[in-house]
């Protein structure tokens, strides 16, 4: 079906968004600051920034969504640096989102089609949810199946972003037996930029720190060999963590609310997965950064690498890694202290012994001061 186009969808520069909204220049400075910290750039980059910021024109942006639970979406609405309002107002003109945008039916295709037609070879493509190849009736919007409207879509991107674990691995859905024939973004589209941005969800200033790093500077952000950027996902979790000092030492909680756990040592032994999972969690956090699983008392689950959902249990300490990534695993022993390893090793037995030992947690204990 042909669709006119009686109107365009070019978006104008970001400065020009920013008068029309009353942001003043101190405003916006801090603003650079935060996105330069946030993208570990010198303090001095901010008036640069600031400089490429203002005159760039703002990013049409296609959002499909696909096999996924929206909790991409719901993730990204959190945001606090950049906000999801700013992204959307001042960097971004962010042109079809199921979730998000206002048409419904017709409309909605049309200003897909309308903004693939005024941007041809400009737009920003994101993706997140999984593609289902077993059968296209699977997964269908306005009729299209998930495979054509994506293949249509990437024709006449810039750059493609993969965001969550199910557009960038495959995620839950590809999950064994994997009923719908689930596969990722990449397992598709060969002929464009990709940039993965895994979790499940992602970090949300992560996302909008990718999508503000592209705007800047016109270009992909430095890239893993998962496509990952590396600012973000450059260091596991595990290195980064404020745990990790109990690691070395060999001290391990045996049970999530024993006494060791309540002191804040090491997860490793309750199947953290954080020696051998790349992303920003222990330094950028959630929430406006307050905190992150393992800091909330939770090992990491590892899903932000490949196939997190079939790796093994969730709270089985690991005995090798559970993706071949680097060698992570080794690194990671290496890293520890000989005892900690030791104890790493043999803490099938001793993991029982705390179990029958194990007394429940009261009020008081949750009251009581670490000494």
């Amino acid at each position: 079906m042909k669709t006119a186009h009686p109107f365009t969808s070019e978006p104008g520069t970001v400065g020009e968004g920013l008068a029309q909204r009353g942001v003043s220049r101190r405003n916006f400075l801090k603003y650079c600051s935060t996105l330069a910290s946030l993208l570990a750039l010198p303090a001095g980059m901010a008036p640069v920034l600031a400089a490429a910021i203002a005159t760039a024109r703002r990013q049409s942006v296609i959002w499909l969504s696909f096999q996924e639970c929206t909790g991409c979406t719901e993730s990204i609405t959190r945001s606090h640096s950049p906000t999801l309002e700013n992204l959307i107002f001042d960097l971004i003109s962010l042109d079809y989102h199921h979730t998000l945008q206002a048409a419904s039916a017709e409309a909605a295709e049309q200003a897909r089609e309308q903004a693939m037609h005024d941007n041809v070879g400009k737009y920003l493509l994101i993706v997140d949810g999984s593609i289902p190849l077993g059968n296209p009736g699977y997964s269908t919007i306005a009729g299209i199946s998930n495979h054509a409207m994506l293949l249509d879509s990437a024709r006449g991107a810039a750059v493609i972003v993969a965001v969550g674990t199910c557009a960038t691995y495959g995620g839950i859905p590809k999950a064994d037996p994997n009923p719908t024939g689930a596969v990722s973004v990449s397992d598709i589209v060969k002929d464009k930029p990709i940039i993965n941005i895994p979790g499940c969800p992602p970090i949300p200033v992560v996302m909008t720190g990718v999508l503000a790093h592209f705007l800047t500077f016109g270009k992909i952000p430095e890239l893993d060999g998962l496509g990952r950027p590396k600012v973000f996902y450059g260091e596991t979790i595990h290195d980064r963590c404020y745990r990790r000092p109990f690691y070395d030492q060999g001290k391990f909680a045996q049970s999530f609310d024993d006494e060791a756990a309540r002191r804040g040592w090491c997860l490793f032994k309750l199947g953290c997965k954080g020696p051998v999972t790349y992303n920003a969690c222990a330094t950028t956090k959630w929430n406006d950064g307050t905190s992150f699983p393992i800091q909330s008392g939770h090992g990491c689950i590892g899903c932000s690498e490949p196939n997190f959902w079939d790796a093994g249990g969730f709270y089985q300490a690991l005995s090798m890694p559970i993706t071949p990534v680097q060698g992570t695993l080794a690194a990671a022993a290496a890293a520890g202290a000989a005892a900690g390893v030791a104890v790493t090793w043999h803490n099938r037995s001793k993991k029982s012994a705390a179990r029958a030992a194990h007394q429940k947690m009261t009020v008081d204990d949750l009251k009581r001061e670490e000494q």
